[in-house]
């Protein structure tokens, strides 16, 4: 894929138009993070987890949650990706995108829409990402039950900040009586940390879960965890609720 030959200045002045970037993309030999107190992010993130996604998505969809700069959306084109559609409700993200897919060269959709708005798209994706996080969202859970309601065909990758207990999660029995305590001061059982202020100078830190946390959550809202490759990361599959939706649910999408 060949993308847009601008001149370097006016990709610089461009880049530095759209203010402080999270992805550090090289576009056209610009850097738009070089500085990231995270390295080269997120592309040497991206290398320890590629492989988790299959390398050729021709005929495939994807849809990118929470797509930021768009460099995950230009990986799934790279692969070969049919259609892929990344959604921000970050104005700014967006626009960084635009001009990271215009140099990049490649056709994704990009739509100002939070986690919470999916089933405005009302299609199913094979293959979704969700890089940005359950840790920015103040409602995790109800995003994960949206997530499988509207929009997942197939597979689900997800990555999250993880605090607490890292541990590969324990069997837990299905039940326990009232009286039952000792467990909830185990550190292995799934917690979830509220961040009532800002963490690591960021208010949108609102909830960070310990690593069985991250995995009951995901099971409780119809996903089957199938690779687990850093402690952070989940590649899922889509399954069956284990349980009736409880009094607050989303509207169910069409099936």
């Amino acid at each position: 894929m060949r993308g847009v030959q601008l001149d370097r200045r006016v990709i610089e002045e461009r880049v530095r138009a759209l203010g402080d970037w999270f992805h550090n993309l090289d576009l056209g030999g610009v850097r738009t993070a070089p500085d990231h107190f995270l390295g080269d992010y997120p592309r040497d993130f991206w290398r320890c987890i590629e492989n988790t996604i299959p390398w050729d998505l021709r005929g495939k969809t994807v849809l990118d949650v929470g797509c930021n700069a768009g460099f995950f959306s230009i990986e799934m084109k790279r692969r070969g990706a049919d259609r892929v559609v990344g959604i921000d409700s970050d104005e700014r993200y967006l626009a960084q995108a635009r001009l990271a897919t215009e140099v990049a060269g490649v056709d994704v959709e990009l739509r100002p829409l939070s986690v919470y708005d999916v089933a405005q798209l009302q299609e199913n994706f094979d293959v979704l990402l969700c890089t940005a996080g359950l840790y920015h969202l103040r409602h995790p859970l109800l995003a994960l039950d949206l997530l499988r309601e509207h929009v997942t065909g197939d597979l689900l990758l997800v990555q999250t900040l993880l605090r607490g207990n890292l541990d590969p999660p324990r069997e837990w029995a299905e039940d326990y009586p009232f009286e039952e305590t000792a467990v909830f001061d185990d550190p292995r059982w799934p917690k979830m940390h509220f961040v009532e202020q800002e963490y690591a100078h960021d208010w949108t830190n609102w909830w960070i879960p310990n690593r069985a946390c991250a995995m009951a959550m995901l099971r409780s809202a119809g996903f089957t965890v199938m690779q687990n490759p850093m402690p952070q990361v989940f590649l899922c599959r889509a399954s069956e609720r284990p349980t009736e939706a409880g009094a607050v649910y989303p509207a169910r999408g069409a099936r």
